[in-house]
């Protein structure tokens, strides 16, 4: 068998546990989804986070940005407005760290993510499916403002969201490539894009950085319209050279062809920045196109995603699968 030669450091390394085991993802090119031959498209494995999402690095950020702040003490409840994966990331730092969790969560997510997250020992609240997570957000900030006693970190406003990407997955990036054309991640809380759009164009002042953003009305699980009224604070629309919309059956579609053609599992955001990433890729006639596949897939099987024909699934109503 003919050894393999290795362009970059192998993922991975030893480590004393399992929180500072996040992040060191693998950069994985995907040939089969080139639409040209001189423009590379790279996906950035978040799902090898230990949790299988990219919040794993933003969970264990909030953490010790509060402990090094001394906003939070021991024993003290971590109260955090999630669609899940935040939530499960949190769960599984704070239980190793000895801080209760409580999320608030839409009740029509998956039942992995309230499967996950009761695992990992988190209680859960939860608030109308219908009104997304902004809904979640909302009664998050009024339990927060009853009660003192809770400590939410609020990844939607907090800058150690994006500072994670600023000192942990751009820096990375930068490491594996020396010259990226386009940076491409979901509109969701907005730390990829800011945290790893600001390093990036630090680094390489060409960079474009690219944002996936639903249309008004579709539920792509994970992102957000702006068109729905909330701007996460964190938000800074000035560093982003383009917005491009997509459609929950688009993040379907292409969340299988990343399965059928790369071998890539991952979760339904992952295929609608897969979608802009091929177009950003189409519009370039050379370079290097990054993208971030945010989650695994493991979270949404019972959606029937994976397997069931893709017009029954794109026109379900989100309160099925979201």
């Amino acid at each position: 068998m003919e050894e393999q030669v290795l362009q970059n450091r192998p993922c991975g390394g030893r480590y004393g546990d399992i929180v500072q085991a996040i992040g060191n993802t693998p950069l994985v090119e995907l040939k089969r989804l080139s639409p040209k031959s001189g423009v590379r498209i790279w996906a950035k494995l978040e799902s090898h986070n230990p949790t299988g999402s990219v919040k794993d690095r933003v969970a264990r950020a909030l953490i010790e940005d509060a402990e090094e702040k001394g906003a939070i003490g021991p024993g003290q409840t971590i109260l955090e407005p999630t669609s899940g994966n935040t939530g499960i990331s949190l769960a599984m730092i704070c239980r190793r760290k000895g801080y209760p969790v409580k999320v608030v969560m839409p009740d029509n997510v998956t039942p992995e993510r309230t499967q996950l997250l009761q695992m990992y020992g988190a209680e859960i609240v939860y608030s109308e499916g219908a009104k997304g997570s902004n809904g979640a957000v909302e009664m998050a900030l009024d339990m927060a403002g009853a009660d003192a006693s809770y400590y939410m970190p609020y990844q939607y406003g907090n800058p150690a969201n994006p500072g994670a990407h600023y000192h942990g997955t751009a820096p990375e990036i930068l490491e594996e490539l020396d010259e990226i054309a386009a940076f491409v991640a979901g509109l969701g809380t907005g730390g990829t894009l800011m945290g790893n759009g600001r390093r990036l164009k630090e680094e390489r002042p060409d960079v474009k950085i690219v944002a996936a953003e639903p249309m008004q009305g579709e539920p792509v699980q994970g992102l957000r319209s702006l068109d729905d009224g909330f701007i996460p604070p964190i938000i800074d629309l000035s560093l982003l050279d383009r917005k491009i919309f997509v459609t929950n059956r688009d993040a379907i579609v292409w969340t299988r062809r990343l399965l059928d053609e790369e071998g890539i599992f991952a979760g339904v955001s992952s295929g609608a920045i897969a979608r802009v990433a091929v177009r950003i890729a189409g519009d370039l006639d050379e370079g290097n196109v990054v993208y971030v596949v945010a989650d695994d897939g493991w979270k949404y099987l019972s959606s029937g995603i994976y397997t069931k024909p893709v017009d029954e699934i794109a026109n379900l109503d989100s309160t099925v699968w979201w």
